[in-house]
């Protein structure tokens, strides 16, 4: 009796010990999002918080999250990010780019993690990406790289199509930069672009309407999480004109888009924990270079291509990494 009595409080003890892993002290999380709270918590912050519990931070008890939205605006990203430092938070995670800036120029002392920023040196968030500099470090989701295979995906689907439309957050610099670089290779897949971004949701049904007189083949979306949370309305209206979407992350696919080709966001989130939980256990930002994306995903939507009557190759269909049927 006595040995089993032993034996059960020390496998209490060890139960507990666990638990507190890897910190007893409650460590307090900042999060400050461009995205909207009414659509948290979205899937690419579900794979941040499910990272963090594998690393062992759970919510409740040994770490508790701040969560700030600016519902789109730039607007508030300073004084929301103000919030998180006067709390205090102990680190502060921002997506994408200026939430990132927003958070930077907010603190020098709390450490910033940011995630999916296309050009943080280009964006000067960060000095060069082997030793990114002072409290800020995190993960680039190197989008502007990518433009010319999204294009030639286009001339592969639809090798008939001149022009496309772009829709894109016209105020964000991560969109911008993207934007640029659609147009220096535009000419190498032989497209002309039909610039349709947009300052808000109000401006979405008229855009889109016209892009459709204009005759574009497609709609292009650089889908940053301003445009993520108008996918609903995105999706719809183009189905209206019958225009098939094309789009960096896989979000709107899963909602009624035709193909995307880009990072997987969710690796690119999970990976975001990881550099949370080593910056929480003592590592200094400035010994965490900033990382590029490494798994990479084509999403193709069989449904959406029957309903604007598109027959896709088998070669391209095999050559995906998720279909949806």
């Amino acid at each position: 009796m006595a040995l089993l009595g032993g034996a059960a409080a020390s496998s209490a003890f060890c139960a507990h010990t666990a638990l507190g892993q890897p910190s007893a002290k409650l460590r307090r999380l900042g999060v400050l999002s461009q995205g909207s709270a009414g659509v948290h918590p979205s899937l690419v912050f579900q794979a941040f918080q499910q990272g963090l519990r594998e690393l062992g931070w759970v919510e409740g008890h040994n770490l508790a999250i701040e969560w700030r939205f600016s519902e789109g605006s730039f607007e508030s990203l300073p004084r929301l990010a103000a919030e998180l430092v006067a709390l205090p938070v102990d680190l502060i995670v921002a997506s994408p780019s200026r939430p990132a800036l927003a958070a930077k120029e907010a603190t020098s002392t709390i450490p910033v993690v940011f995630i999916q920023v296309p050009d943080p040196v280009g964006l000067r968030i960060v000095g060069n990406l082997a030793r990114p500099g002072a409290n800020v470090t995190g993960l680039s989701s190197i989008a502007s790289d990518l433009t010319g295979k999204r294009l030639a995906l286009v001339k592969e689907v639809i090798p008939n199509a001149q022009r496309i439309a772009v829709l894109w957050n016209r105020p964000s610099e991560g969109a911008a930069l993207v934007f640029r670089e659609m147009g220096r290779t535009k000419g190498q897949v032989g497209l002309e672009l039909e610039d349709i971004g947009i300052s808000g949701p109000s401006e979405l049904r008229a855009v889109l309407a016209s892009a459709a007189r204009a005759g574009v083949a497609a709609v292009m979306v650089i889908d940053d999480p301003v445009m993520v949370s108008y996918r609903a309305a995105v999706v719809q209206l183009a189905a209206d004109h019958g225009l098939p979407i094309f789009s960096q992350y896989s979000d709107y696919v899963d909602s009624g888009g035709l193909m995307s080709y880009g990072p997987s966001l969710s690796a690119l989130y999970r990976r975001g924990a990881i550099y949370v939980d080593r910056i929480l256990k003592g590592a200094k930002p400035n010994d965490l270079p900033v990382e590029q994306p490494v798994i990479f995903e084509l999403v193709i939507n069989l449904k959406a291509a029957k309903a604007v009557g598109l027959e896709l190759a088998p070669t391209l269909v095999a050559r995906a990494d998720r279909v949806i049927e």
